[in-house]
């Protein structure tokens, strides 16, 4: 019987490592989210909507893509591995080639059906397609996760990021505004910084040969991970698909750039409980997930509301940043701020049951989430346009909140036991603060 809330127990504090870790990820995030907005500025001003709006539309797809080749094959090394170094060597054989037959699955996929629907360009996005087969080479950094030092894998994403804003400005120079063409050389800088990884962390690793690969054992493990991730990532992007059928091409960009709004804001989240996963698998081991998962998402997720109403009334100004054509977006924005905070809620919910080993629960969760979203948008998106897809976003992430907390409750993990009820109020209460606050301060 594995351990639960059930027991008496203390809750040892979060490790400073959490949150130093969680620091040095948000900081490169932080540069990285600056590189893109460069370059979504500048093609903005240098692409016609249609154009851009293809741009931002497989830029959504590669997203997908790279769900598609990790297969939830990092966070099973990280489960696998956190508490039994000795497994490194065994686990990474088996995830790394897990990772190759799924990467060879995305080209042919992404590249093929570029092929298939006659897309422009459909040669070089089969080329673009190639690099998440680099994320091979990404597993090595799972020692550093274990030790929640951050430090390499932050410097690497930091290299793609700069990479890939630099060839890109150079496309723009030299007069080149094919998407395809900006899209290969957004990928090229990830490909590097992959390899720039794998060569960097070499010296870490357990210098012995795996016994054996236990790749049915991992993949059995992995699935239900995978195809979590894979619907995730589909109801976060989805959305592309019905806007790109049912509204103007224009739109589409623009709404692009308020979803990458949504995915800055949302990076403490993603990254506190990332780093956090060590951490709270080793307090599930000890019984006490329910009381550490509360103390590390409750105070993000009021922090996080009360930021994201803080920007809701200036939505419309934060999107005239790109062009006079982006503010159309603005009522997407606010709606898409209500679901940055709902995710800060369902990141650590989502996190400990991965902690606890709960992967067919996150799967029941992201597969639900998946269809309320897809319902969402073909009722929606026909009717009120990209307002419609944000709104079906919102609901996607209230849907995960409610069932992560059930599920919880069901495997025996309280999240809510005393009063620590009341600490997951604190999002939607500090949201309305936040916006109320700051709509007195927007000029008439």
């Amino acid at each position: 019987m594995s351990p639960n809330d059930s027991a008496p127990t203390t809750t040892s504090r979060i490790p400073r490592r959490v949150w130093r870790g969680t620091g040095l990820l948000v900081a490169g995030r932080l540069f990285g989210s600056l590189c893109t907005f460069t370059s979504l500025w500048v093609l903005a001003r240098h692409l016609e909507p249609e154009p851009f709006g293809r741009y931002t539309f497989y830029l959504a797809v590669f997203m997908l893509l790279d769900a598609l080749v990790d297969f939830g094959t990092g966070q099973i090394a990280v489960q696998r591995t956190a508490h039994d170094e000795d497994a490194v060597p065994e686990v990474l054989a088996a995830t790394r080639r897990i990772r190759l037959l799924t990467g060879a699955l995305g080209v042919a996929l992404v590249g093929g059906g570029a092929f298939l629907y006659g897309e422009p360009g459909a040669g070089w996005i089969l080329l673009a397609s190639l690099y998440p087969v680099t994320h091979v080479f990404e597993l090595s950094n799972t020692v550093f996760k274990n030790r929640i030092a951050w430090g390499i894998p932050v410097l690497a994403r930091a290299i793609a990021s700069a990479l890939s804003l630099g060839f890109v400005l150079t496309l723009v120079k030299l007069g080149d505004r094919e998407p395809a063409h900006l899209l290969v050389a957004t990928a090229l800088g990830s490909t590097f910084a992959n390899v720039f990884l794998y060569f960097a962390t070499r010296a870490h690793l357990p210098k012995r040969e795996p016994t054996h690969v236990p790749m049915e054992e991992i993949l059995h493990a992995a699935v239900p991970l995978g195809v979590a991730s894979l619907c995730q990532q589909a109801y976060f992007y989805v959305d592309n698909l019905f806007v790109r059928a049912w509204c103007d091409a224009g739109d589409l960009g623009a709404y692009n750039v308020a979803m990458r709004v949504l995915s800055i804001l949302i990076m403490g989240a993603l990254y506190a409980t990332q780093a956090a996963l060590p951490w709270l698998a080793r307090e599930h081991q000890a019984g006490r997930l329910g009381q550490a998962v509360a103390k590390l998402a409750q105070p993000l997720f009021a922090a996080a509301g009360f930021g994201a109403g803080l920007l809701a009334p200036w939505s419309e100004r934060i999107l005239s940043v790109f062009g006079e054509h982006f503010p159309v977006a603005g009522p997407s924005l606010r709606w898409l701020l209500a679901a940055t905070t709902t995710i800060y809620a369902g990141a650590g919910l989502m996190t400990a049951l991965v902690a606890a080993g709960r992967t067919r629960s996150i799967l029941v969760i992201a597969a639900t989430a998946l269809a309320v979203n897809l319902v969402a948008n073909t009722w929606l998106v026909p009717t009120r346009g990209i307002e419609g897809a944000a709104i079906a976003t919102l609901a996607t992430e209230g849907s995960v909140v409610v069932l992560a907390f059930a599920l919880l409750w069901r495997a025996g993990i309280d999240v809510a036991r005393g009063g620590r009820l009341w600490g997951w109020l604190g999002g939607p209460a500090a949201f309305g603060l936040g916006a109320w606050a700051s709509s007195l301060l927007v000029p008439a």
